[in-house]
């Protein structure tokens, strides 16, 4: 499924090694490590009449979550390449959102004219940056104003940025920063936020100190500094981290929650451990890690699992 429905050459390689077991890799070397320490614990409860040399088990299990914890930190990139990321471009009227969004789809595809407002309504685009899929989300221009359509286009307007995952926030460098811009920037500090300093062919007037975010500095009329506006949004996105070519990375949801859990049953077990707790504590937790990783490599098959299974695919009916 997710072969069929990546949307860039860099989701479709990541789909691609799931099939080939990129993934499933490193944790069944986790899962066998844990097995490993199970079975010792497991042979010092059932036979305790025997002899069971000693050995030291926080070592394993400290690299199991060293493993587990480097996969749960790539997982956000990883899911970013295979669902994409809602990118809405705000701004007040006439800073140059619709000229920006035309110039990351290299296309025409919104309406340009001097006259303030001209955007009404928001315009949708997928673009692919870098292998990030982006779905550019080109709204009204923020403003107060009594005219009634307008009045509803801004507050479509906010209604995306509640639901953009990453907001291009473009301002108008040539100008000093208005009262509009401020509001703005109040509205949008629970976001990630980029800011598209526009306009930069023109003598700079805005005061970069106002601006709590990092800022990339363009102009939709000559394209200049547009790659360092979309190497600025990829790094926005992915966090700074580097994703190589070979790297196993998660991509879905489902996989991330079964990471999570077992990472957390870990640390209960290790908790177990330093408070020197019965065998018993320990290995139930290390059961239920198991058996969420197995979950991702289909060595564990819970009724969850089955009904995701059903729900996503015609198999079986």
């Amino acid at each position: 499924m997710d072969v069929v429905q990546a949307k860039t050459q860099a989701s479709l390689r990541l789909a691609v090694q799931g099939l080939e077991g990129k993934l499933s890799e490193p944790i069944k070397e986790v899962r066998s490590g844990l097995m490993e320490v199970l079975a010792y614990l497991t042979a010092r409860i059932d036979f305790p009449e025997d002899e069971v040399e000693e050995r030291d088990i926080t070592k394993p299990l400290e690299s199991a979550q060293l493993t587990l914890q480097d996969l749960i930190i790539q997982a956000d990139a990883g899911m970013v390449y295979r669902q994409g990321v809602r990118t809405a471009i705000v701004g007040r009227p006439n800073v140059g959102k619709s000229s920006l969004l035309n110039r990351l789809l290299r296309q025409s595809r919104a309406i340009v004219t001097p006259v303030p407002g001209t955007t009404r309504d928001t315009v949708e685009e997928v673009v692919n940056i870098n292998g990030v899929p982006f779905l550019l989300i080109d709204t009204a221009g923020i403003i107060d104003s009594r005219d009634e359509v307008e009045t509803l286009a801004v507050e479509r307007s906010k209604k995306k940025i509640e639901q953009a995952d990453f907001v291009l926030f473009v301002i108008d460098s040539s100008e000093p920063l208005t009262d509009s811009d401020r509001q703005l920037i109040d509205l949008l500090m629970e976001k990630t936020v980029l800011v598209a300093a526009n306009k930069c062919d023109l003598p700079p007037q805005v005061e970069i100190d106002e601006l709590p975010w990092l800022i990339a500095s363009t102009s939709a009329l000559t394209g200049e500094g547009l790659t360092d506006l979309e190497n600025g949004m990829v790094n926005s996105v992915l966090g700074g981290r580097v994703i190589t070519s070979d790297a196993p990375l998660v991509t879905n949801p489902r996989h991330k929650e079964a990471l999570l859990r077992a990472k957390g049953h870990l640390d209960q077990a290790q908790t177990a451990i330093a408070e020197g707790l019965a065998d018993d504590f320990v290995t139930i937790d290390l059961t239920a890690a198991l058996n969420a990783l197995g979950e991702i490599t289909g060595e564990t098959v819970t009724e969850e699992l089955l009904e995701t299974i059903f729900s996503r695919f015609c198999i079986g009916k």
